[in-house]
C-alpha cells in the first residue's frame, strides 16, 4: 500500500486557530478577563507544540518587539530597524547604547533555556540571588505569578522596567512548563500599567496577554510558512556553508551577510539568491549595510 506524500505548506493550515470568542468577548471583571487570557494561553501552548513552528526564530522576533516596547516606555524613539542596526552592525569595541542594551537583554533572555545562570547573562546588573528572590515572589496561577513578580521587581527597583518584564515573562513560562522565555507581556502592557499594583495590575496583565497571544499565534503561523519555504529551497543552494547559513536564518530575526559562515562576496550572493527565491527578505531598504531575515 502506498500513501500520498504530505504537503508541508498545506499541513500548516492545520495549525489550530484562535477561537473568535476569545477576542470578541468583552471582559469587565477580573474573573472574566482571567478566563479569556487562560484560554488564549492554552491555545498558544497548542501552537507551540507543533514541530512546524520555528521556536528560536519566533522567540528572537518577539524579543525585538519586546525591546521596541520597552524602549518606547523609556521615552526613546528607536524602533525595530534602529534596534537591529544597534546590535547587528556593532564593531568590536563599540557600545550598543541604551536602546541596543535593551534589545541585547531580551535576546540573551530568550536564547537559552530558563535558568538563573542564563538570566544572569541577560541581566548582569543584578545578583543571581536577587533574581531568584524576585522569581520566588510569584505564587498561584501563571498570570498571577507573573504579575506578582512584575510588582515585586518594580517595587524594589522602580526604574527597572526591562528586568521586571523579562522576569515576569520568565515566571509565566515556568508556570506554564515552557523551557524558554516567550516575550508576551511587554508588547501588551501600557506604560501606565507598570505603575499599577494588586488586582489592577493582574487585570492589566490578563488583558495584555489576550491581545499579545493573538498576534503571537498569527506570527507563529506566518514564520512556520516562511521557514518551511526556506527549507524547501535550501537544496538549491550550492555554496559551501549554505546549510549553516540557512540554519542561522531559521533561528535569528535578522542576519548580516558578514555574520554568515561564508566569504563576504559569497555571503552577499547567497543572500541575494535567497531573496530571489522568496525565502528571505532584505529588511533595511539600503544599498549597503544590509540585514536579511525570514
Amino acid at each position: 500500500m502506498t500513501f500520498a506524500r504530505s504537503d508541508p505548506i498545506s499541513d500548516l493550515e492545520t495549525l489550530p486557530r484562535m477561537p473568535s470568542w476569545v477576542t470578541s468577548t468583552r471582559a469587565e471583571t477580573l474573573e472574566d478577563v482571567a478566563f479569556l487570557s487562560g484560554s488564549a494561553l492554552n491555545h498558544l501552548h497548542l501552537v507551540l507544540g507543533r514541530a512546524e513552528v520555528p521556536h528560536a526564530l519566533l522567540r528572537d522576533r518577539l524579543a525585538l518587539r519586546a525591546a521596541e516596547a520597552c524602549v518606547a516606555f523609556s521615552g526613546r524613539s528607536e524602533r525595530a530597524g534602529e534596534l537591529r542596526d544597534a546590535v547587528h552592525l556593532l564593531r568590536p569595541g563599540d557600545l550598543p547604547g541604551p536602546a541596543g542594551e535593551t534589545y541585547l537583554a531580551w535576546r540573551r533572555a530568550v536564547e537559552r533555556p530558563v535558568s538563573i545562570k542564563a538570566l544572569g547573562r541577560a541581566l548582569p546588573a543584578f545578583e543571581p540571588g536577587q533574581i531568584a528572590g524576585w522569581l520566588d515572589a510569584g505564587q498561584g496561577m501563571p498570570v498571577v505569578r507573573a504579575a506578582m513578580v512584575l510588582e515585586a521587581v518594580l517595587t524594589e527597583a522602580p526604574r527597572a522596567d526591562v528586568p521586571a518584564l523579562i522576569l515576569s515573562d520568565i515566571a509565566l513560562a515556568q508556570a506554564l512548563g515552557w523551557g524558554h522565555l516567550m516575550p508576551l507581556l511587554a508588547t501588551g502592557l501600557k506604560r501606565a500599567d507598570l505603575r499599577k499594583q494588586g488586582d489592577d495590575l493582574r487585570f492589566a496583565c490578563h488583558r495584555a496577554l489576550i491581545s499579545t497571544v493573538v498576534e503571537v499565534v498569527r506570527l507563529a503561523a506566518d514564520l512556520a510558512r516562511r521557514a518551511t519555504h526556506l527549507k524547501a529551497v535550501a537544496p538549491k543552494l550550492r555554496a559551501k556553508g549554505a546549510g549553516d547559513a540557512v540554519e542561522m536564518f531559521l533561528t535569528r530575526d535578522s542576519v548580516a551577510p558578514s555574520a554568515l559562515p561564508l566569504p563576504d562576496r559569497a555571503a552577499r550572493r547567497l543572500c541575494d539568491r535567497l531573496v530571489d527565491l522568496g525565502a528571505v527578505r532584505e529588511l533595511t531598504g539600503r544599498d549597503t549595510f544590509r540585514l536579511y531575515g525570514v
